[in-house]
């Protein structure tokens, strides 16, 4: 590898390494080399190497799509084009995936939703419209140079988060980059600079003109990331979680001085850090569990807050605003089931429940994984500074899982059903299909979650008395 003064020796073979670990990028390096054109290493791939990770490979190159489209055909095992028309021409080869993208530029035109590109000449120029500065390094191949134009590697070193050109300037090419700064920030543990920081809090109106689904899509990412709360707060600080997710900056409640509460902004944030990283369903109903207080909101004497029936409005609240964020609509009732359920079990902290309140605690949450999801957002929930009262309700929940475990080897939980089906009730009692039978199965199931396992002579006894009582 070229010697460079910004390089230290650990990162030169850091970056040694990236390449040998991958030796499809030399070969695209010799390939492209070979038919007069320039290609680099580019954004993430190079950023990620720097701090020990892996990420996927991309590529930035001088030649045009179809220039490209020649160099990998005959050698790549696969070449789609379904991206070159935005300059990428994809392919794979010996199980890799590579991307390979000509210099470009975006901008978004006013009232747009969707940027426009435009190609670049160099690759200086393709640095320089990239979002940040931690993004806009490159590795020229085959040589291995290292091209860092912008002080990139220097702002990695600081964690620090700089646009490569005047952050208006940046953030007008594509108001997405604000939200992913905020992004950036929770996922790399890094702090923005001021001067991105003021220029998102002054365009935040940028993003009315940004697709739900491309926000969406950086908001998974954020929720995800180990430090989320930071991240959380520079959205809500600078006024762009207000463009699209005004609920969360709505838990900032004034506080009252005589009326003392915590604080259900930092308990929600809190709480998402609680639950596992790996699954954004858990972490987005975390996130939204409490969203309903400031709607419910009531003083009492004493300086007393409830929030009651916080939950119902806020299961509401969640549905609406996924679903204008362009969630999958399973995604969406999933989160708004657990917002719904997240106080379930504070009812069984408060006294042990029968086995009746345990099924139907399993029925409500659903599959087994809402059921985990419901058990650990009820754990995460627990942010109280007494070490008693959070004591008390963890050994509650490990109660209640214990229970559930033994209920579900008794009786197979998870496939609960009444104790007869259609057929069978439709023949004891003679009657056609229709609503009368949708009550006959409803009341069995409630008699199912009640007493337990039915045998099936029993059920019939029940189907009689129940169908006696109703014609009375």
């Amino acid at each position: 590898m070229a010697s460079s003064a910004a390089l230290t020796a650990e990162q030169e073979r850091v970056l040694a390494r990236l390449v040998a670990r991958y030796p499809v990028a030399d070969a695209l390096g010799d390939r492209f080399a070979a038919a007069g054109h320039e290609l680099y290493l580019v954004g993430g791939t190079v950023r990620d190497a720097l701090l020990g990770r892996t990420s996927d490979l991309d590529f930035a190159t001088s030649a045009a799509p179809a220039q490209t489209e020649r160099v990998l055909t005959g050698w790549a095992d696969h070449v789609w084009l379904t991206g070159a028309r935005f300059g990428t021409v994809s392919a794979r080869k010996d199980g890799w995936s590579v991307e390979v993208t000509t210099f470009r530029s975006e901008a978004y035109r006013s009232g747009s939703r969707h940027p426009e590109v435009a190609f670049a000449g160099d690759i200086d120029t393709d640095l320089s419209r990239r979002d940040f500065t931690v993004n806009a390094m490159a590795v020229r191949l085959p040589e291995h140079r290292f091209v860092d134009p912008f002080g990139g590697l220097a702002d990695l070193r600081e964690r620090i988060l700089r646009t490569p050109l005047d952050p208006a300037t940046s953030f007008s090419d594509d108001p997405l980059r604000m939200v992913r700064l905020a992004r950036f920030v929770a996922v790399l543990d890094a702090r923005a600079d001021d001067a991105a920081r003021k220029a998102a809090t002054a365009m935040a109106g940028e993003l009315d003109h940004i697709s739900r689904e491309r926000i969406r899509d950086e908001l998974n990412k954020l929720i995800v990331a180990p430090r989320q709360a930071e991240g959380m707060d520079l959205l809500v600080d600078t006024g762009l979680a207000d463009r699209f997710l005004p609920e969360i900056p709505g838990l900032r409640m004034q506080h009252d001085p005589l009326h003392h509460h915590k604080d259900v902004y930092r308990h929600s944030l809190a709480v998402v850090d609680g639950c596992p990283g790996d699954d954004p369903t858990l972490r987005l109903a975390a996130l939204l569990h409490d969203i309903g207080k400031p709607a419910t909101r009531e003083f009492h004497p004493g300086g007393k807050v409830s929030f009651h029936h916080h939950e119902v409005v806020g299961a509401r609240m969640a549905r609406r605003r996924l679903q204008e964020l362009r969630y999958p609509n399973d995604q969406v009732a999933d989160v708004a089931d657990l917002v719904f359920l997240h106080l379930r079990f504070h009812g069984y902290a408060e006294g042990v429940w029968t086995d009746s309140a345990v099924r139907r605690y399993v029925r409500d949450a659903g599959s087994p994984q809402q059921l985990r999801r419901l058990n650990a957002l009820s754990r995460a929930d627990v942010t109280t500074r007494n070490v008693a009262k959070a004591r008390r309700l963890r050994r509650a929940m490990d109660d209640l899982e214990a229970r559930i475990e033994r209920l579900q080897q008794e009786e197979e939980l998870a496939r609960i059903r009444p104790p007869l089906d259609g057929r069978a009730v439709m023949a004891h009692l003679g009657i056609p299909p229709g609503p009368l039978v949708g009550e006959a199965l409803a009341f069995l199931l409630e008699a199912r979650l009640d007493r337990g396992p039915i045998p099936e002579d029993e059920a019939y006894r029940l189907l009689d008395a129940w169908m006696t009582a109703r014609s009375t």
